[in-house]
């Protein structure tokens, strides 16, 4: 087993305690209170020293396969744009890595990461908890049906009087706000006897949904002890939420709990694919970056409980300096929430178990760029914040490394352009690589990239139960490779988007703040070219150099260049109700909460859920027996 050949800091104890035993949990849930200082200290200088050491280990290889006398300008280059995409890559890669040891080796990974007292959940709480639900020009019924399910969970629960829902409309289009006011005045008069339910709409939009928050606040804030923030895909259950307001209640510092969380059953092909993925991943890398992250965790700005009187005394973020599309409000606004709790001195975590926690992805590959693209220009205005005083050391790294997620893309693509320039103006000269140790590193990236992925993926492989949840060893299989492919196809149609956005940002070139598209709508050809011609060009430039240049490269760039190259067809093949109904047909990318849905979801009556054979109003789909033989 791998897991042997792991730094001490990380290896099981001579007395087979496992992980849990290195990381402080012996198995069992931690005492009250933050993880030993000294203990998460040591965690972090041992991640630290990993990263390095990785990154420094990858940089070697790279200037081993530039062989013959020195290194060249271009080698140079190369070399600086391949240390700007390293950091994200080898933190990912340990990430993966601890996540997949407390997995397989702890008996209660989420205690060995988030030390955190449980709380009772089942008793009432003395605290009064908001509610808000921040939308801009929804689908009203679809918000409306999500919050009268939410509503009806906690009610079922006794526990609804504790809850005051608020929605907080930001909508600025005068038919969907004449609705909004309908649909929610029926919300709140239903609720009247059990549940709050206040709508406001503000006329002017400053700070976008941070600042329609903070309107909240200073509202409504006072007659409040924690908050629950939803965007308008969000749902959670009663028994998710309750479980966040125990655990605040029973832990007084704790500022931020952010939840993990999934993606909803959906028709969507393009959703179905990429939520896969998603779902691999995240487990194994959220428990790796809690393990080291400790009390600086994440706030992903939606499923997530926080501490009302703090956030409102400290976490309200700058208006940015200067002008472009860089200053200004803050965009990406959580994040930096995060860093001003714990500022203050007030933990944020993040539980790293998949709980009854959802939200929607885009449903088509357009609508996933544009979101993109939002949060890039948000992530980037960091660079105006890394200033701010007595931040704590893990918040700055957090913010610097927000902004090499997206830097790393331009600079993936000068690395790859400026050895296929220099080959095709004819200095070969200046960059000779060297065939063995450059595949060697070309695998070995990778498998980093992808580590994640891998890691979730050999966890659910071992469990049995998982395995049944996911439809079965040979159906797991089948979707995570598709899903690999497809992620590999996609990364440079994203990448090829981000650089040019980023580009563009020095001469005005902004991202505008205007309502998702949440529906599974076929996307116009034209609008595909429109949209994805530089993507479509990249790759058939990508062609014509490898049948020039180095037809032997064929198969290693074969996923850099064919994934553009067809980005106008793919886009539009994977939007629409046709593609959605293959992908379900096929049975690939099955979510446990389709297998056996959660009673929490069956009031929504799901389209996903009605094309599986949901039976609606009982817990259990139509193939639930197909389920249970599918390993077989």
């Amino acid at each position: 087993m791998f897991y042997r050949n792991l730094p001490t800091f990380l290896n099981p104890d001579t007395a087979g305690q496992g992980i849990a035993a290195a990381v402080g949990g012996q198995g069992e849930r931690l005492e009250t209170g933050p993880v030993d200082a000294r203990r998460l200290a040591l965690r972090r200088a041992g991640f630290l020293a990993l990263v390095l050491g990785t990154v420094a280990a990858l940089t070697t290889l790279l200037g081993v396969s530039f062989r013959d006398n020195g290194i060249s300008w271009a080698e140079a280059l190369m070399m600086a744009c391949f240390l700007l995409t390293l950091p994200w890559t080898a933190i990912g890669f340990w990430n993966a890595v601890i996540g997949l040891a407390l997995m397989r080796l702890s008996r209660d990974p989420v205690a060995a990461v988030c030390p955190l007292a449980a709380g009772d959940p089942h008793a009432a709480s003395p605290a009064s908890t908001a509610i808000l639900s921040c939308i801009r020009n929804e689908d009203v019924d679809e918000v409306s049906l999500r919050l009268d399910a939410m509503a009806a969970d906690l009610d079922r629960a006794g526990r609804a009087p504790g809850f005051t829902l608020y929605v907080l409309s930001d909508t600025d289009d005068e038919e969907i706000a004449a609705r909004e006011a309908r649909a929610f005045a029926d919300l709140a008069t239903r609720w009247a006897d059990r549940m709050p339910v206040i709508y406001r709409r503000r006329a002017d939009n400053p700070g976008f949904k941070a600042g329609n928050i903070r309107d909240f606040l200073e509202r409504w804030g006072a007659a409040h002890d924690y908050a629950i923030v939803l965007d308008a895909d969000s749902f959670m259950s009663a028994r998710t939420m309750l479980d966040l307001v125990a655990r605040m209640d029973a832990n007084p510092r704790l500022g931020i709990l952010q939840t993990l969380v999934v993606g909803s059953p959906t028709v969507s092909a393009f959703a179905r694919v990429f939520q896969f993925g998603m779902r691999l991943g995240m487990r194994s890398y959220t428990l790796g970056s809690a393990w080291w992250q400790g009390d600086c965790g994440p706030y992903w700005g939606h499923n997530a409980i926080w501490r009302v009187k703090p956030f409102t005394e400290h976490c309200e973020l700058p208006v940015l300096p200067g002008k472009g599309p860089l200053s200004g409000w803050v965009l990406s606004h959580d994040q930096v929430e995060a860093v001003l709790m714990r500022r203050a001195g007030l933990e944020v975590r993040v539980l790293p178990v998949e709980t009854e926690s959802f939200e929607e992805n885009p449903p088509n590959l357009l609508e996933f760029i544009r979101r993109e693209l939002r949060w890039c220009q948000g992530n980037l205005q960091y660079l105006k914040l890394l200033r701010l005083a007595d931040l704590k050391p893990v918040s700055c790294i957090q913010l610097v490394l927000a902004i090499l997620m997206f830097v790393s893309a331009p600079a993936w693509l000068t690395f790859m352009a400026t050895g296929a320039g220099i080959v095709a103006l004819g200095g070969a000269e200046l960059i000779r690589f060297e065939e063995v140790s450059g595949f060697t590193l070309f695998v070995i990236v990778l498998t980093m990239i992808f580590a994640p992925k891998i890691a979730t993926f050999l966890d659910i492989l071992a469990d049995p139960k998982l395995r049944r949840a996911f439809g079965g060893a040979p159906r797991l299989a089948a979707s995570w490779f598709v899903e690999l492919v497809f992620a590999a196809l996609m990364a440079p149609v994203i990448a090829v988007a981000v650089s040019l956005f980023i580009a563009g940002l020095p001469f005005g070139k902004a991202i505008g703040w205007g309502a998702q598209i949440r529906d599974n709508r076929t996307l116009p050809l034209a609008l595909c070219a429109a949209k994805l011609w530089p993507q479509t060009l990249f790759g058939l430039a990508g062609f014509a150099w490898v049948a020039a240049f180095a037809p032997g490269l064929v198969w290693p760039m074969l996923p850099v260049i064919l994934g553009p190259a067809l980005a106008i067809p793919f886009a539009r093949l994977m939007s629409g109700a046709a593609a959605g109904r293959l992908a379900l047909a096929s049975r690939l990318w099955r979510l446990p909460e389709e297998s056996v849905p959660p009673d929490c979801l069956l009031p929504l009556r799901l389209p996903a859920h009605a094309s599986l054979g949901v039976r609606f109003g009982q817990s259990a789909p139509l193939f639930a027996g197909e389920m249970a033989k599918a390993e077989a």
